[in-house]
């Protein structure tokens, strides 16, 4: 049964720099707040959304001050245990999401002079919750998509049940499934043109769940 019980974190963040400095969390279970300072030595800016896996929340952030990086940060729902980890093709901006009880990280890869290939996507993930370090675990080439459609492609989530990825076209109304495991091309969907999408993903059986545990 999974529990009803909830955390709200509120980060702060401290000028000039705008960087972690420490995080509020209020719990359900207590109906209190309570305040931690950051736990990591890095000053490290948050540019993401967030994921919550293995008693952890992971958020996308920036390494400006020192080399413009990016990293994964994560903390626990006490504030007590924070850690960065270094992400694969630093300079470049990926995609975080939770897929099969792990945290994943989706990303173009980049050749020997960083060039970024926006025809080959890796798929990366974090086997051990204790680990700082991502595993390798699929690489994809969009090259047959990509001469079906004559469209340029960027991870928009990952599927929370199976290795998976969303492509949505560069500034465009195109999304499309992606079958890492089998390099398939899934259902193709063309989206409202003119618009500006956010993509979030949404498991109805969760749900269910949380609303059993409230009775």
């Amino acid at each position: 049964m999974v529990s009803s019980h909830f955390h709200v974190l509120c980060f702060e963040y401290k000028f000039p720099g705008a960087y972690i400095a420490g995080v509020n969390i209020y719990s359900s279970r207590t109906g209190a707040w309570s305040r931690r300072d950051s736990g990591m030595v890095e000053k490290v800016i948050l540019c993401s959304k967030c994921v919550y896996v293995g008693g952890m929340l992971y958020l996308i952030g920036n390494l400006k001050h020192i080399n413009g990086e990016y990293v994964l940060v994560g903390v626990d729902m006490e504030g007590k245990v924070w850690k960065t980890i270094r992400v694969p093709y630093g300079r470049s901006f990926g995609t975080i999401g939770v897929s099969q009880g792990c945290l994943h990280y989706a990303i173009a890869s980049v050749d020997d002079n960083n060039k970024i290939l926006v025809s080959e996507i890796a798929l990366w993930c974090l086997k051990d919750h204790d680990s700082k370090e991502l595993v390798l675990k699929h690489t994809a080439s969009l090259n047959k998509l990509m001469s079906m459609t004559g469209l340029v492609y960027q991870v928009a989530e990952i599927h929370p049940d199976c290795d998976t990825i969303f492509l949505v076209q560069f500034g465009g109304d195109t999304l499309v499934s992606y079958d890492m495991r089998h390099q398939k091309v899934g259902s193709i969907l063309n989206l409202k043109k003119d618009s500006i999408h956010k993509f979030l993903p949404y498991v109805p059986l969760f749900s269910e769940s949380l609303a059993d545990a409230d009775g």
